[in-house]
């Protein structure tokens, strides 16, 4: 048995935890852009954390259910309304077959996720069911949804309607948003007022924020040390001779506008990267909306290796109190 899809809302794709391991072949991690809140709407369903699930972004579709099922939405604030009655978020609930999930309008975050007992089963691609829209690989025929889709369901028990995430165990950037960053190789490119000004200036996330990459906009220019550009860089400053980029990555494009790369990103390019956003963070990139106001703070390594433990001692929190 499937969801039909009425309506597929703005931009709904399959998602589960990702699939790293293909980096060096140019295919991105993709999965879910705050696994946090994915992997909480699988438990709450009593999914394992990496069941396939759907990313809804800024605009919730309307899902028509062919079987009865354990349903829940966590991530972004977009309350979730059954045959028009309102449900509540972080929370599972019954659905029946014949029944239509909608959703109200978005109130904060970007991205809601929808687990359903089960899972949506559609095939693996090189070990996950990620859809990585730019390469047509993962997820639903390798793209967003569309009216008419069937998602198939797996097989699996549901959990007991009411079950929900405490406040506690929730995690949603602030205003403004403090995205910790770890200075990296390239960072001696700049100069030492640009890097302090990249901390102390005022960023708001720029319209072209999505699965690839989030821009920010509203900081001074980046300004660099003087150097002979190394053959192949070309002219510009912010060029270097092709480089990896890691998960997470801040790019500079003519040294005015950074780029946090997301989970649908390139693996490498000629841009030089100030550094990284630490992974702990990367699930808050995820629900900036356009707009919002974002603060860098300058970490290093000893403070973001304590903010990996303590992402995962909340991850275990998590799993204690669901499973």
């Amino acid at each position: 048995m499937a969801i039909k899809v009425l309506n597929p809302g703005l931009a709904t794709t399959v998602q589960d935890l990702g699939r790293p391991g293909y980096f060096h072949l140019g295919i991105p991690v993709s999965g879910a852009m705050d696994t946090l809140s994915l992997t909480a709407a699988n438990l709450l369903v009593g999914n394992p954390a990496g069941a396939a699930g759907l990313e809804v972004v800024f605009l919730g579709p309307q899902l028509e259910f062919q079987r009865d099922a354990t349903v829940a939405v966590t991530g972004a604030d977009l309350p979730p309304k059954l045959d028009g009655e309102p449900r509540q978020g972080w929370t599972a609930f019954k659905v029946k077959a014949g029944q239509v999930l909608s959703f109200d309008y978005l109130k904060a975050g970007a991205r809601a996720y929808v687990a359903v007992s089960g899972g949506i089963d559609v095939p693996e691609a090189l070990g996950s069911r990620s859809t990585y829209a730019l390469g047509a690989l993962g997820g639903f025929q390798g793209r967003a949804l569309a009216a008419g889709d069937l998602l198939p369901l797996g097989e699996g028990p549901g959990a007991d309607e009411g079950r929900s995430v405490a406040p506690s165990l929730r995690r949603l950037p602030g205003t403004p948003a403090e995205i910790r960053v770890l200075p990296g190789l390239y960072w001696r490119l700049i100069t030492e007022e640009a890097g302090r000004n990249f901390f102390e200036d005022d960023w708001k996330v720029a319209p072209e924020a999505d699965r690839i990459g989030y821009r920010f906009r509203g900081g001074r220019p980046f300004s660099f040390e003087p150097r002979e550009q190394p053959f192949g860089a070309g002219s510009d400053p912010s060029n270097i001779v092709d480089g990896c980029y890691q998960y997470g990555s801040i790019q500079v494009p003519g040294g005015s506008e950074p780029i946090v790369l997301h989970r649908d990103a390139v693996s490498g390019g000629g841009y030089f990267t100030l550094g990284a956003v630490i992974s702990a963070d990367m699930d808050l990139i995820g629900q900036l909306q356009p707009h919002t106001p974002t603060r860098f703070v300058k970490v290093d390594m000893a403070t973001a290796l304590t903010a990996r433990r303590d992402r995962a001692s909340l991850i275990a929190r998590l799993h204690d109190a669901l499973v």
